[in-house]
């Protein structure tokens, strides 16, 4: 499915759900009314030393494109742009960003006071380590420009910058799922939602967040859609080729990740379970391995991990599934069975909810792509 089926008009032009898709994946369903044809709205990039190239002069070439290039791909002229997208930052001198490519922003901060939209792309930072020091300026126009009407979007770990404003707490928001732990525990008064890829928050739905990765694709043509409706959208798409993430960030998420851990005994627990994740006692061995007496290594444990032991246990048991799903043919049965499960139903139950695909679709999804990279003659 791609953005072409997440909305259609209601009454007075308005864009509703579709699907009970958008349901679970908008924190709440966008009511808003689509802009009137008007000089171009200027949507504001903000170009920092932290931003990806890719994601920044991508979202730049979808704006431009929309309303532009569909008629031309049809046999008529080029229409006009939806957008007026504009590379902003501190000042206007070239900077380099990550990677190492070179940046022009094209005016100033100070000297665009309140855009239509503003666009942040994602930042390098680390889960482990979230240093956003050096933001203040950045941030305080962010604040500014919304509290003169500008619509402030966040692509992937721009919304750690975005949440760092303060116009986040007491909202719905997401992040790229290897964040959004890290975005919990620094922002408390954040409604965190790992498995969305795109969460409208905020008086007006005038906050807009993406997931991770290429999810700054969505939120780019919701934001088409917003401004110029979802035909135009649809467009887009199908100029770039584009397919809306409708399982979320779930199935691509690393269930297994923990929090840096210095508690010796629960270390020793987690190094035997890596190990023994298919016995049939796996939480009993932990507590052996540990020295620790029960209570006291349940208690340690989630101090330390954030998961209990036995959903510890899962999440290891259900990566190793993914990785036996993605590299051969064995049958599901099979495969829970060789994770610890007799109960294949029960793992096929506790897959989808923790994957948000069967087994049998995340083997079509990512076992195809093993597939093909292999067939390429990707080692």
């Amino acid at each position: 499915m791609t953005a072409a089926a997440l909305f259609y008009y209601g009454g007075g032009g308005t864009i509703r759900a579709a699907t009970p898709w958008h349901r679970s994946h908008f924190c709440r369903q966008p009511d808003i009314s689509v802009m009137p044809r008007r000089d171009p709205p200027t949507i504001a990039l903000l170009a920092t030393h932290g931003a990806a190239a890719s994601v920044l002069y991508g979202m730049y070439d979808l704006f431009n494109s929309a309303g532009r290039d569909w008629p031309a791909m049809i046999g008529e002229p080029p229409g006009a742009s939806v957008f007026r997208p504009i590379v902003v930052a501190r000042d206007t001198t070239p900077m380099p960003v990550i990677n190492g490519i070179v940046v022009t922003p094209e005016v100033a901060m100070r000297d665009l006071p309140a855009p239509d939209f503003i666009c942040i792309p994602d930042l390098a930072i680390y889960p482990g380590n979230i240093a956003l020091h050096g933001y203040e300026e950045e941030a305080h126009w962010l604040r500014d420009c919304h509290a003169r009407g500008s619509v402030i979007a966040a692509a992937c770990t721009g919304a750690m910058l975005l949440a760092e404003t303060g116009l986040l707490d007491g909202s719905d928001a997401t992040t790229h799922w290897a964040y959004c732990d890290a975005m919990a525990e620094r922002h408390p008064r954040v409604k965190v939602h790992p498995q969305r890829v795109v969460v409208t928050a905020g008086p007006d739905q005038r906050l807009v967040m993406g997931g991770g990765g290429s999810s700054w694709q969505d939120l780019s043509l919701y934001l088409i859609a917003r401004v110029a409706g979802i035909e135009c959208a649809m467009q887009t798409a199908r100029v770039f080729l584009i397919d809306w993430h409708q399982t979320g960030q779930q199935p691509f998420a690393n269930l297994a990740r923990t929090r840096t851990n210095s508690d010796t005994a629960v270390t020793r627990s987690q190094v035997w379970i890596a190990q023994h994740y298919d016995t049939p006692a796996p939480v009993a061995g932990m507590l052996q391995a540990s020295g620790l007496a029960e209570r006291t290594f349940a208690r340690r444990f989630q101090q330390a991990t954030g998961l209990s032991p036995l959903e510890y246990v899962h999440t290891l048991r259900l990566e190793e599934a993914k990785q036996q799903l993605e590299a051969g043919d064995d049958a599901v049965e099979a495969i829970a069975q060789a994770v610890g499960y007799e109960d294949a139903a029960y793992f096929s139950r506790l897959f989808r909810r923790k994957v948000g695909l069967s087994p049998a679709q995340y083997r079509r999804r990512f076992g195809g792509m093993r597939r093909m990279l292999q067939q390429a003659g990707a080692p």
